[in-house]
């Protein structure tokens, strides 16, 4: 899919053998088939940062000025929570469901010049929010292990890479720890994901390249790609042995690159990826 402008946060929907996804500044939820490439976009009042579907049906959306529910059917949007109307200048960036349901999202400071007053927060299963982590530039990058019991988060514009122990029965995080802290040349860690042997992928949106690391943080692959800033990627296919990746539009000397959606197979397979299971209906 091509002629995007801030494509991010991919996520293979097996229900319906499609991509969702989001365009930031469109803005715009999309779900595309891969094989027929026919889509289907809703619109949004403002910048998407990420989304998440729900268990249920629709889907649980980050917008500029808040979480909302999203009706698929009527294009309603119900407010959950305004984690910070204190922050003028941030906005909701990548957000994630994890194993056991719940919601993460992070924010990012888009100030001149930017300031690491960017945070990560949880949103329950009854709605409520909780800021987990504070003092970030840019939160992004968040993947848990196969058994959930780990969770990577990365801060783009620190370039640190951190691993995190995650308690699945009260989605608390403790012991966290810098495994890398890539450079611009190695690729500025932007969205993440997990694969089926506990590796996690990271998109160097700095360098056209997708980085698999150890769980410890050792590189072990890097993919260079067709497309200059990649933003997120998913595994998707019957057997989750693609990978589906999202970039950004792209400014160069020989003109100006948009923002696409792409897909080649996996060197190794991944995981399905997680729902939001909200304690209430999306009306």
């Amino acid at each position: 899919m091509d002629g995007l402008q801030a494509a991010e946060s991919p996520f293979w929907d097996e229900t319906t053998g499609s991509v969702c996804l989001v365009d930031m500044l469109a803005p715009a939820l999309i779900r595309v088939d891969p094989v027929s490439g026919n889509s289907d976009v809703w619109s949004m009042p403002e910048i998407i940062g990420s989304f998440a579907l729900c268990e249920g049906g629709g889907a649980i959306v980050a917008l500029r000025s808040g979480v909302f529910l999203f009706n698929f059917d009527d294009g309603r949007l119900t407010l959950i929570a305004r984690p910070e109307p204190d922050r003028p200048e941030n906005r909701l960036n990548d957000g994630k469901a994890s194993p056991e349901g719940r919601f993460w999202i992070g924010s990012m400071n888009v100030g001149t010049p930017r300031r690491p007053e960017g945070a990560l927060y949880r949103i329950d299963h009854d709605g409520s929010c909780t800021k987990v982590l504070d003092g970030l530039y840019t939160s992004n990058g968040l993947a848990w292990s196969p058994d959930g019991r780990r969770m990577f988060h990365s801060d783009s514009r620190a370039q640190i890479i951190r691993v995190f122990d995650y308690d699945p029965a009260s989605g608390e995080i403790s012991s966290g720890r810098v495994v890398s802290c890539p450079t611009e040349a190695d690729g500025r860690p932007d969205g993440g994901a997990i694969d089926s042997e506990g590796f996690y992928w990271s998109a160097g949106v700095s360098a056209g390249c997708l980085n698999r690391y150890s769980p410890e943080g050792r590189l072990i692959e890097r993919h260079k790609l067709p497309v200059a800033s990649p933003s997120m990627m998913c595994f998707g296919g019957h057997a989750y042995d693609r990978l589906f990746v999202t970039s950004l539009s792209h400014e160069s000397p020989s003109g100006r690159d948009c923002g696409r959606l792409i897909s080649f197979p996996a060197t190794v397979p991944g995981l399905p990826g997680h729902r939001f299971r909200p304690l209430f209906k999306n009306s």
